[in-house]
């Protein structure tokens, strides 16, 4: 059975909403269970201690990750996570997932294969956001 680690970073609650989605998804709680641990307390010396990681974070500004607490903890992390199994997802406003892409895209470029399609959804997770959470926990597990 794998160890999960749920990271990520909210500031209006979506995004942690849906982290709370993919910790309380059936296949998680029965399985394996799941750390939900806000990104400002994980760091690369953590990396090791399991097996998959979803990381959560919204779109920013002009599109970009969280730049003062998120994407600091990204760069320390990346370059160890290869062989895990890690998911991205996140919620935005407005724009049209750039940012995910572009997340995607630094993943890759650092050694990272994501476990499944990555998760976005606009404000809230809604009915089909939900679903798709609860497909990435499944891959995580």
């Amino acid at each position: 059975m794998s160890k999960v680690a749920v990271v990520y970073y909210s500031g209006s609650g979506n995004t942690e909403a849906m982290a709370d989605v993919i910790v309380m998804a059936d296949v998680i709680v029965n399985a394996i269970g799941a750390d939900k641990i806000e990104c400002s307390d994980f760091s690369a010396a953590k990396v090791a201690d399991y097996d998959a990681i979803a990381f959560g974070c919204p779109a920013m500004g002009d599109e970009v990750l969280e730049e003062t607490i998120f994407q600091p903890m990204w760069d320390d992390v990346k370059t160890g996570l290869a062989g895990k199994k890690v998911a991205l997802f996140g919620s935005y406003g407005w724009g049209n997932g750039q940012w995910m892409r572009d997340w995607e895209a630094d993943a890759a470029n650092n050694g990272v294969t994501l476990a499944c399609e990555s998760v976005i959804c606009n404000e809230a997770p809604d009915d089909e956001a939900n679903a798709a959470l609860e497909a990435l926990a499944k891959a995580l597990a």
